[in-house]
């Protein structure tokens, strides 16, 4: 385990480091509350050992500001144990009060000690796979189950934050509007699975194509969602203006160099998307104008014969 040690003895922390060591355990000592607090900010840690009387700032005050920067996700509660030479009652409901754990003395004896520690690294095993299970659920949630792009959901927030941002700083913020020609069509001639089949290799494409113009820093920050059904949304939060220009025409040029075969797509035979994009430069007022014009332009794309790409 890796283990926050607070305490402001310093020979005291060097006795308890050394035993510690010696089960292998990883320790980090902290000489008083702040420093314990400034720690657990920049490292997670699996435990906490917390001497109570300190000077300044004494362990309860500690603990409580610690569980207060943890927030209110259960998984990622980190035990904290007092350590201390008098469990009295009062001790004991203060420290239950400030969010710690358990109590063990200063000189505890070492099979003692030694089982404590067993038993928290098996909490914080438990901790470790809860909070894996935690993130994939998170990451579930916030993708699309068909293509595996953002969703509708994570896309909104996504742009909210990166909007304001965007009008706080004066930034330029673009997006693009993107829907696959005549996909009805393509479900009706070929089937729906063979349709689901369709908007998979679309949304790798797009996927692909933002995530180069990310790589050659053409449009870094960009991000591809699905918006529904067949309609796809493209992001470019912080960009110059024109960028969302090259990069819609590539997204039009790559889909249809897919050469998926769609008999029923007009004249082209194959596989095309039409794009509306719009950039505003600086950002300003509400981003809901800005996903209007795009849809305005992306049927004017439709209108002039799909394949294409319209900007503005």
């Amino acid at each position: 385990m890796k283990i926050l040690l607070v305490d402001d003895s310093r020979a005291m922390a060097m006795v308890t480091t050394a035993r510690l060591e010696s089960f292998g355990h990883e320790v980090v000592h902290a000489i008083d509350g702040p420093s314990a607090i400034a720690h657990f900010q920049q490292t997670p840690f699996d435990l906490i050992l917390m001497d109570i009387e300190m000077p300044g700032m004494n362990g309860f005050e500690a603990t409580t500001r610690i569980r207060a920067l943890e927030g209110n996700e259960l998984w990622a509660w980190t035990p904290i144990i007092f350590v201390t030479a008098t469990d009295t009652p009062t001790n004991l409901v203060t420290a239950i009060e400030a969010g710690g754990d358990d109590f063990i003395s200063k000189m505890a004896p070492e099979n003692v000690l030694q089982a404590k520690m067993k038993a928290m690294s098996r909490i914080a095993a438990m901790r470790s796979r809860l909070a894996q299970a935690n993130t994939r659920l998170q990451n579930q949630a916030n993708r699309d189950g068909l293509t595996g792009l953002l969703n509708r959901r994570a896309m909104d927030m996504q742009i909210d934050q990166l909007w304001e941002m965007a009008v706080a700083s004066g930034k330029a913020f673009s997006l693009m509007m993107i829907d696959v020609d005549n996909f009805k069509k393509y479900n009706d001639h070929y089937g729906h699975l063979a349709g689901d089949d369709c908007l998979r290799s679309v949304a790798n494409c797009l996927a692909h194509t933002v995530q180069q113009a990310n790589d050659d820093k053409v449009a870094p920050g960009a991000f591809v969602a699905r918006y529904g059904g067949e309609e796809f949304c493209v992001v470019i939060p912080d960009s110059a203006p024109g960028v969302h220009v090259g990069v819609g025409l590539a997204i039009v040029e790559a889909v249809a160099a897919l050469q998926l075969t769609h008999e029923k797509n007009a004249d082209w035979g194959v596989v095309t998307v039409s794009l509306g994009c719009v950039c505003a430069h600086p950002a300003s007022g509400v981003v809901g104008s800005l996903f209007r014009l795009a849809d305005t332009l992306l049927y004017k794309a439709k209108e002039a014969g799909r394949n294409r790409c319209e900007a503005a």
